[in-house]
């Protein structure tokens, strides 16, 4: 079975709390490694979560690494041919701009599980035959 590695990286803080941007990309990261574990799993590929703790001194230096996801060693982003922004946020990141997606217009701050879902089968896809070549769709 080949491992499809996903890492997700956000900020918590000294009393182990997060943003609610980050806290729903938590459930959001939960359902589309359920459902890519579901659908790659017959054909020997397994997702494998890793999720990675920012601590406010590093999250202040660089905002823009919290709520971050790799997939396969590749930002998410790179997969699906988003680009990233920033937005005010609230709570644990203070008054701090935090990392958002965008990708086909549409601007978001909780990573859905659908984008999740999609990248990851395109980085499975590749890690089963890496002579392909899959380019994003805008």
């Amino acid at each position: 079975m080949k491992n499809l590695s996903i890492t997700w990286q956000r900020l918590v803080d000294e009393s182990g709390s997060t943003c609610p941007r980050c806290a729903g990309t938590e459930q959001e990261m939960q359902r589309a490694v359920e459902r890519l574990r579901a659908a790659r799993e017959p054909l020997g590929v397994q997702p494998v979560l890793e999720t990675r703790e920012s601590a406010p001194a590093t999250f202040l230096q660089q905002p823009d690494q919290s709520n971050r996801i790799w997939i396969g060693g590749r930002p998410l982003e790179d997969w699906l041919g988003a680009r990233t922004g920033s937005s005010r946020c609230c709570d644990a990141c203070g008054d701090e701009a935090c990392r958002t997606l965008e990708i086909n217009g549409a601007i978001h701050e909780v990573i859905p599980e659908a984008l999740v879902v999609r990248a990851g089968l395109i980085a499975a896809s590749q890690l089963l035959d890496p002579t392909l070549s899959l380019s994003p769709s805008p």
